[in-house]
């Protein structure tokens, strides 16, 4: 029988928690993420525990076992339980009563089976008994192992179900799907099909959704699956991916490590990344990096303005437009650039220099010390 062995699982304060539900007659299952990554070797963040107790419930034996539990989402099934600082989301089993592509209204179920089917992949359906044991109740593990990203039942009632679950599809394959054995036919047609559904989600949740897709290792072949579907033109009218490849490409060559906010920039322009609602900063990083991209200074006056990393992403992103390589060389230019310091302060050209005329002159030698690669020292641009 496949059992989780891991530290996180085994752990006194996790194990805590699913004593309080056992040893009162409910069930503690793990779900999710936690169980599909743990099967798949992959880092385990969160632990969700799935439980036929309702919410009411699981506070009751929380507390009474000394633990803190906070209805975090309570109406809809989740109390946090914190044992020694670890938090753990339990949510009461659900089944879906009406769904409108947005939302669900739920009711609660004593059946593990109700609630495995109403999630999104059948590798997020497996569950983890406290031992590590699996539960697979919709017979999800031989996808998990074949890193096959399928809908559970039919693709298109569980899209119709909640729309952000085309992208969720993407996402999932970037991260857990077998590149070389492609896409689920029947999801890509089932996606396709309901590209209108799409414009009904928040640009909150599709900007947060693509961000996690592009943090993947090989995003492209995900994007690209995007496009091809009708997804990319639905969601980012303007938008082309034919630079992402490239540029993935060009992150392992420089040893980077992978920047969703440098990949969307590949992809879109910043008046489209703006309608994904990204914060200031994000936006203001995608901007200048286009720009700069697009600009006509070199990589190492890049690194002198903008230092190692936003010049690298500049650099890089330049590069992709171009389909050049990267190379040692601009490295060194690169790093020559961030290490620079310009030679000359405005005190020493007053007062023979003041107001505009001053930053006119400060800006004119700036120029001449970058374009003789930084060596022009502080007697040779004041001799002139």
């Amino acid at each position: 029988m496949m059992q989780i062995t891991e530290d996180w699982i085994t752990a006194e304060p996790t194990q805590q928690v699913c004593k309080a539900l056992t040893g009162a007659g409910a069930q503690a299952l793990f779900v999710g993420g936690c169980v599909r990554n743990a099967l798949l070797g992959a880092p385990v963040s969160d632990l969700d525990i799935s439980t036929d107790a309702r919410p009411g419930r699981v506070m009751e034996l929380a507390q009474a076992a000394g633990l803190k539990a906070i209805p975090t989402g309570i109406d809809h099934g989740t109390i946090t339980v914190v044992s020694h600082g670890i938090p753990h989301e339990i949510t009461t089993f659900r089944r879906d009563v009406e769904t409108d592509g947005r939302r669900a209204v739920v009711a609660f179920s004593d059946k593990v089976e109700e609630d495995a089917a109403r999630r999104d992949f059948t590798m997020n359906a497996l569950y983890a008994r406290p031992d590590g044991s699996i539960l697979d109740p919709l017979n999800g593990l031989p996808d998990l192992e074949a890193r096959h990203v399928r809908f559970i039942g039919e693709a298109e009632d569980r899209i119709r179900e909640d729309y952000l679950r085309s992208l969720r599809y993407f996402r999932f394959h970037a991260w857990y799907g077998d590149a070389d054995a492609g896409f689920d036919a029947d999801a890509l047609a089932a996606i396709a099909a309901n590209l209108d559904g799409l414009t009904a989600l928040s640009r909150e949740r599709v900007g947060a959704e693509l961000l996690k897709l592009l943090a993947a290792p090989d995003p492209a072949p995900s994007v690209a699956a995007m496009r091809n579907a009708g997804v990319l033109a639905q969601l980012m009218p303007g938008s082309d991916d034919r630079s992402l490849p490239v540029l993935t490409k060009l992150e392992t060559d420089a040893q980077v490590a992978p920047d969703p906010v440098r990949r969307l920039a590949a992809i879109t322009p910043p008046e489209v990344a703006a309608t994904l609602r990204l914060s200031r900063s994000q936006l203001q990083r995608l901007t200048r990096m286009r720009d700069e991209a697009a600009g006509t200074a070199s990589v190492a006056e890049l690194g002198y303005r903008n230092g190692v990393e936003g010049g690298l992403n500049e650099a890089l992103l330049r590069c992709a437009f171009l389909e050049q390589p990267w190379t040692d060389d601009l490295s060194a230019q690169l790093k020559q650039g961030a290490m620079a310091s310009f030679p000359i302060r405005a005190a020493d050209l007053i007062p023979a220099f003041s107001g505009p005329a001053l930053g006119e002159k400060l800006a004119e030698l700036e120029a001449r010390w970058i374009a003789s690669g930084f060596t022009l020292t502080r007697k040779d641009l004041l001799s002139d």
